[in-house]
C-alpha cells in the first residue's frame, strides 16, 4: 500500500528542538491536525506521530490544561519552569499552534489547516466542534477525503452522549472500577480508560487510513472511553453474558487459580504466576517450594481441589514464599521446570531491566531542557519502518508563525494583525 503524501506536501521543519534526522516511520508524509487535550486524544496523536506523521497540536490561547496538570492533580514537580511531565508524555513529535477558535480569523486558519491534513481529531463535547465550525461536516467541504478521529466518554449517540466525561466515569460506566480491586465490593480506579481509548482512536484512524487508500473516501472515525474499557475486558465481560453471571474479583488472597495468582517474598518484593493449566504446572511448583507431600494431599493435588480450598491453598503458599527473599525465588522456580512467572517492578526499576532496553520500549533521549532523559517509545516494532522519538512537546504555540507562513502562506504582515487581534500568540 502506499500511503498519499500529507496535502501540505514536505514535511515541515522548525526552530527550537528539532529533529536530529527526519522521520522515518510507515506515516511518514501524512498530516495528522491535533485539536486536543488532556491525555485521551492526545494519546493516539502521539502514537501516530511516533509512526512517523507529521502532527501540529492546536491549542488555545490559554493552553491545553494538560500543561497544568501538576497543579490540577495535586502532583508536585521540581521539573524547570516550562516544563510539565504529564504533557511531555502525551505530545511528544508534536508542532504546536495556538489559535483562538471563536474568532472567525482562527476558524478560517484551521479549516485551511484541515484542507491541508489527512486526519483530523478532536475530543471535545459533543457539539463544541460544530459549534465553532470545525465539525466533521464542516470540515469535508474543504477536504472531502479527510478523516475525522473524534475522541468521546459515552459515544456520538444516545442519551449520555452529550454528558463530560474523564477517565473515571468511564472506567465507572463500563464496569472496570468493579471487576478491579479487593473483593469487599469497593470501587477501585484502574487508570488506564485514558490511554485503552487512545489506542483504540488510533487503531480506528489506521483503519479509515487503508480504507481511503482502497475506496477513496474519507470519513469519521468515533471513539469513546465507555466502548473501550468495555472492550478492554472483553475475555471477562464475554464470560459473564454468555453466562449470565458477573465475574468474580481476583482479590489475591481468594484468587481462584492459586498458580494464576502473586505473592509475597521475604523481602517485602512480589512475584507473580501466570499458569492457567494449574495441574500441569502444580508439581513443578511442589519441587520449587520445597512441599512435596502437596502433590498427595487430597486438599491441594488437583485443580478442583485447590479451588475448593483456595484460601487454605494461598494462606500455606503466601507462608512458604515469605520464607525467603525474591532473588532466591526466581533461581528456585527456574531450577524446577518451565514455570511462568515475573518479578513484579516497579516505574523507576525499569530503566534498568535489560528486556525492556533491549526492544527499545524505554529510550534514551538528549532533551533540549532536561538533558539526558529516558522516554517510554510506542512498543511496535517495524523491520523497516522504525517507530522514532524525533522531539520534545512543543511549547505552547511554539510553531505558530512558520505554520502559518510555510504552509499556509501568511506573510510577516498579516501575523502582526492575527497577534495583534489575538487571533494568535
Amino acid at each position: 500500500m502506499t500511503i498519499p503524501q500529507a496535502p501540505g506536501g514536505q514535511t515541515m521543519t522548525t526552530n527550537g528542538a528539532n529533529a536530529n534526522h527526519h522521520p522515518t516511520g510507515p506515516l511518514s508524509g501524512m498530516r495528522v491536525i491535533d485539536w486536543t487535550m488532556w491525555q485521551f486524544g492526545p494519546v493516539s496523536t502521539m502514537m501516530l506521530a511516533d509512526l512517523g506523521a507529521e502532527v501540529i497540536k492546536v491549542e488555545s490561547l490559554d493552553g491545553d490544561h494538560g500543561r497544568q496538570f501538576g497543579r490540577v492533580g495535586g502532583v508536585l514537580s521540581d521539573l524547570p519552569e516550562g516544563v510539565n511531565a504529564y504533557f511531555e508524555g502525551m505530545n511528544r513529535n508534536k508542532y504546536g499552534i495556538a489559535l483562538d477558535l471563536k474568532n472567525p480569523k482562527g476558524r478560517e486558519i484551521m479549516r485551511k489547516l484541515a484542507s491541508k491534513s489527512d486526519v483530523f481529531v478532536e475530543n471535545f463535547r459533543k457539539g463544541v466542534a460544530e459549534r465553532l465550525g470545525v465539525g466533521y461536516d464542516d470540515l469535508k467541504e474543504v477536504n472531502p477525503t479527510i478523516i475525522y478521529g473524534s475522541a468521546s466518554g459515552y459515544g456520538p449517540e444516545g442519551p449520555d452522549s452529550t454528558k463530560p466525561a474523564f477517565a473515571l466515569t468511564g472506567e465507572a460506566r463500563s464496569g472496570a472500577m468493579w471487576w478491579s480491586g479487593p473483593d469487599n465490593n469497593t470501587p477501585y480506579a484502574v487508570g488506564i480508560a485514558d490511554q485503552a481509548a487512545g489506542i483504540m482512536l488510533s487503531y480506528g484512524i489506521l483503519g479509515a487510513i487503508v480504507a481511503r487508500e482502497r475506496y477513496g473516501h474519507g470519513q469519521r472515525v468515533d471513539v469513546s472511553h465507555l466502548g473501550s474499557m468495555i472492550w478492554t475486558r472483553g475475555m471477562q465481560n464475554g464470560i459473564s453474558l454468555i453466562q449470565d453471571a458477573e465475574f468474580q474479583r481476583q482479590d489475591w488472597r481468594h484468587a481462584g487459580n492459586v498458580l494464576w495468582n502473586y505473592y509475597e517474598c521475604a523481602d517485602g518484593e512480589w512475584i507473580a504466576f501466570s499458569m492457567s493449566q494449574g495441574d500441569r504446572y502444580w508439581p513443578a511448583m511442589c519441587r520449587a517450594m520445597d512441599k512435596l507431600e502437596w502433590m498427595e494431599d487430597e486438599r491441594f493435588n488437583s485443580l478442583e481441589a485447590r479451588y475448593e480450598n483456595r484460601d487454605l491453598v494461598i494462606e500455606s503458599m503466601a507462608e512458604v514464599f515469605k520464607t525467603r527473599p525474591r532473588a532466591e525465588w526466581e533461581d528456585r522456580l527456574a531450577d524446577a521446570g518451565d514455570l511462568i512467572y515475573e518479578k513484579v517492578q516497579r516505574t523507576l526499576e525499569l530503566r534498568d531491566d535489560p528486556q525492556v532496553k533491549r526492544n527499545g520500549y524505554m529510550i534514551d533521549f538528549d532533551h533540549p531542557v532536561l538533558g539526558d532523559s529516558e522516554w517510554l517509545q510506542t512498543p511496535v516494532s517495524y523491520s523497516k519502518n522504525p517507530v522514532t522519538t524525533r522531539k520534545m512537546a512543543p511549547a505552547h504555540g511554539e510553531d505558530t508563525e512558520t505554520i502559518l507562513i510555510d504552509m499556509l502562506g501568511y506573510d510577516w504582515e498579516d501575523i502582526a494583525e492575527l497577534q495583534e487581534e489575538r487571533v494568535i500568540l
